[in-house]
């Protein structure tokens, strides 16, 4: 006797991924576009200004950042829209009175999430590769590292997906605070670069330690040590387990 239900989780994870597909084209053809613009305007013309950072062309610098960037925003935005949907619809009734336990629901929207998110990071990885050669100086870190920032960021979409009201709130996270904190959490420069008040304050933004991870396994260094990357990754994963948790036993916005 199988104590996980396989098949509602086999059969929520295809249905998620049955709705990527039917807008595979844009979902892979948006990165690719962005990519390369982004490309043209920091690798083209700040690259021709300032041609290394600590030591890296700064081509290749902004390569970890980029694919970071698409991946937040990705599981944040797969993860939410996932369960919302349900609750928009009015069918999260039938999910939460089905014999599926919170835990498979999570494994299942989750990991459908952070496979999309992958497949992105992926594609922003390769088309990279088209215009600047990265090296990858811990290929197995940096694959375990891009496969726990989707789950983290997608676990968090899950509880903004919970959470929201409306799609306008969908947005409001992501727009206002996640990608303002992306910009400002070195995706595009070097914290060492800042001086003196702004650098200190710079390390209590949560994404310095995401990016600064995920480079250090492209180039073996970062802004801050990998073991502070790898700790704040898996205290986001736990805090996020444990709102989830709270959220499906209390029902909070679920049987509303």
């Amino acid at each position: 006797m199988s104590f996980v239900n396989l098949r509602a989780i086999s059969a929520i994870y295809r249905f998620e991924l049955h709705r990527f597909r039917r807008t595979l084209l844009t979902g892979l053809l948006v990165p690719v576009i962005t990519t390369t613009l982004y490309f043209v305007v920091f690798g083209g013309a700040i690259g021709s200004r300032m041609t290394e950072v600590d030591g890296i062309p700064y081509a290749a610098f902004i390569v970890p950042g980029l694919i970071m960037m698409a991946m937040f925003t990705e599981s944040i935005f797969n993860a939410s829209f996932g369960i919302y949907m349900p609750k928009f619809t009015g069918t999260i009734y039938e999910l939460l009175s089905a014999p599926v336990s919170a835990t498979e629901t999570i494994i299942a929207y989750v990991g459908a999430a952070a496979t999309k998110s992958l497949i992105v990071g992926t594609i922003i990885f390769l088309t990279a590769h088209l215009f600047v050669d990265v090296p990858v100086a811990h290929p197995l870190a940096m694959a375990g590292f891009m496969v726990l920032i989707a789950i983290s960021f997608c676990l968090f979409g899950f509880i903004l997906g919970i959470w929201a009201n409306g799609f306008e709130q969908l947005q409001v996270i992501p727009m206002l605070v996640i990608m303002p904190m992306t910009f400002l959490g070195g995706a595009f420069y070097s914290v060492h670069m800042l001086s003196e008040p702004w650098r200190t304050i710079t390390l209590f933004n949560p994404i310095v330690y995401l990016i600064s991870g995920f480079r250090w396994t492209f180039f073996g260094r970062g802004d801050v040590g990998i073991e502070f990357s790898l700790i704040f990754v898996a205290g986001m994963i736990v805090t996020c387990l444990a709102i989830i948790a709270w959220m499906f036993r209390t029902g909070y916005r679920l049987k509303k």
